[in-house]
């Protein structure tokens, strides 16, 4: 049994138990088929959303076009200053949002308390940046003109979120999106689509008390067929969307059909290096929380351990020691260490999974499991199990959203970063020294290939401040911090001649 009332939780955040999956701002409207949500943690339905029919959806967009032309004409710092109203309602509704997350996803409660916790930080992000979108000024080769660069909203930026981080990923885009003069059109996980429901009907107050246009934020909810109008759309130049390889690709291809931009943030095969040199007890900690935080259903999530020979015995005896410490259950009790998977068709890819290592000659040092039981009744428990393999398997060089840990053993840096970069995905990875030398090869240009490369942290987790993405089948996009915004805009260059003739660019001669 939960140890939160679902129903309270709803009423505070707003949601009906049963509610429309079609929404621009302060409406709601659909008549499509229902997707029920169930939670993974006891297996209890928590509501219902309709999903959007494509008459509805062309209601959304011509709700959205229409808002882009007040929206883009409000000053960025009055679009940052509706950020920091949302972000402080964000802190008002920070604990029944937090457990609505850790209910409906299945994350444990302190991570669904984190995840509005990096919504509410990426508010202030977005807010101090609202101040400063700047372009750059150049000298121009003509006597008497001037040349600068200057950034617009691109317009409707369409947004396609995965359930693993059912609200977080939306607010790196629209809180960016929003102060850079974009509106949003959103559509959430259908595993997720209540918290969708939620973060929509908070930010619909915002636009309410300020009498703005409700098409600045809308949700669309369904399956892959709204991802496709989405991503088909001409009225919509940037698509940003977060999920596995294959459904990147799927967007990335239609997206580029019509010469629009997409912004992709896909599968993670994340491992982290410990060598001779790890503090070995600093290392325990990011490799079991990289691994089996979120029950493995990170894009960050650690993947692979690889191990210096000398070392190998050493972390696989710790990291024994620490997989038969864990505690496995209701998330939101928060003496668990971790919770379930998403849903019973993820335990059957972990279970697949297993059975694929153990064919291509893996050796299970600890073994997995689906849990059963009083407290595992929702059938989406599993045990984080690991697994001593060979970096070429093909089960390994692939990502699977489960707690599934591979050990692997090297004998010199060069060949453990190559080990590392051998997959097909770029997004996350680590290593554990104290020796300089090593930790700045791994920074290298002949170190890891990812987009984040972390010394002495483990792969998962991200702060705001730095750009979010990675290299090869991760995609190659950057949400949240850094200069992520100039994704959301479009530049241009203008050239402004003061003088009282028309001089031409590299000396030519025109004259009339």
């Amino acid at each position: 049994m939960s140890a939160i009332n679902i129903n309270d939780i709803l009423k505070e955040l707003g949601v009906e138990a049963t509610n429309s999956g079609t929404s621009t701002g302060q409406k709601h409207f659909g008549s499509g088929q229902m997707i029920e949500s169930y939670s993974p943690v006891d297996g209890k339905l928590i509501g219902k959303v309709s999903t959007t029919s494509a008459s509805e959806y062309a209601q959304v967009m011509d709700s959205a076009t229409a808002a882009f032309k007040t929206w883009r004409l409000l000053p960025a710092p009055q679009r940052g200053e509706i950020v920091r109203q949302f972000g402080q309602k964000l802190r008002e509704k920070k604990d029944a949002l937090g457990k609505l997350v850790s209910y409906e996803m299945g994350k444990s409660l302190q991570e669904g308390w984190g995840e509005v916790q990096e919504m509410i930080d990426i508010c202030d992000f977005a807010v101090g940046l609202s101040r400063q979108l700047y372009g750059l000024t150049m000298h121009s080769e003509r006597p008497m003109h001037r040349m600068y660069e200057q950034w617009h909203p691109m317009g409707v930026v369409g947004i396609i979120s995965a359930f693993n981080f059912p609200v977080a990923v939306w607010s790196w885009n629209t809180a960016l999106a929003w102060v850079c003069g974009d509106v949003c059109v959103w559509k959430p996980s259908e595993k997720a689509p209540i918290c969708g429901v939620a973060c929509q009907n908070i930010f619909a107050e915002v636009l309410k008390e300020n009498d703005l246009p409700e098409g600045i934020c809308c949700l669309v909810n369904g399956g892959k067929e709204v991802g496709e109008w989405i991503s088909n759309d001409k009225r919509i130049p940037l698509v940003s969307a977060t999920g596995s390889t294959r459904m990147g690709k799927q967007v990335g291809e239609a997206v580029a059909k019509r010469l629009g931009y997409s912004l992709l943030e896909l599968g993670g095969n994340n491992a982290i290096i410990i060598t001779e040199n790890a503090d070995l007890e600093a290392t325990l900690v990011g490799a079991v929380f990289g691994a089996v935080g979120t029950a493995g259903q990170r894009c960050t999530s650690t993947r692979r351990l690889i191990v210096h020979s000398s070392k190998y015995d050493e972390v696989k005896e710790k990291m024994v020691k620490a997989y038969g410490q864990l505690k496995i259950g209701d998330p939101l009790d928060m003496a668990n260490h971790v919770g379930p998977l998403i849903d019973k068709e993820a335990t059957e890819m972990y279970l697949n999974a297993i059975e694929k290592a153990k064919a291509e000659g893996g050796n299970f040092i600890v073994e997995g499991e689906v849990l059963s039981g009083v407290g595992y009744e929702s059938g989406c428990y599993v045990k984080p199990c690991i697994a001593e393999v060979k970096n070429d398997y093909e089960i390994v060089c692939n990502e699977t959203f489960a707690p599934i840990l591979y050990l692997i053993k090297y004998e010199t840096l060069e060949e453990a970063i190559e080990m590392q970069n051998a997959v097909p995905q770029g997004l996350s990875s680590a290593i554990m020294t104290t020796n300089l030398r090593e930790a700045e090869l791994f920074l290298s240009a002949a170190g890891s290939d990812c987009g984040i490369a972390n010394v002495n942290i483990g792969t998962s987790g991200a702060e705001i401040g730095g750009a979010f993405g990675g290299e090869k089948e991760t995609g190659g996009g950057r949400e949240s911090g850094s200069d992520a915004w100039k994704a959301y805009m479009r530049r241009q260059t203008n050239t402004i001649n003061y003088s009282t003739g028309v001089p031409l660019a590299q000396g030519i001669k025109f004259d009339l």
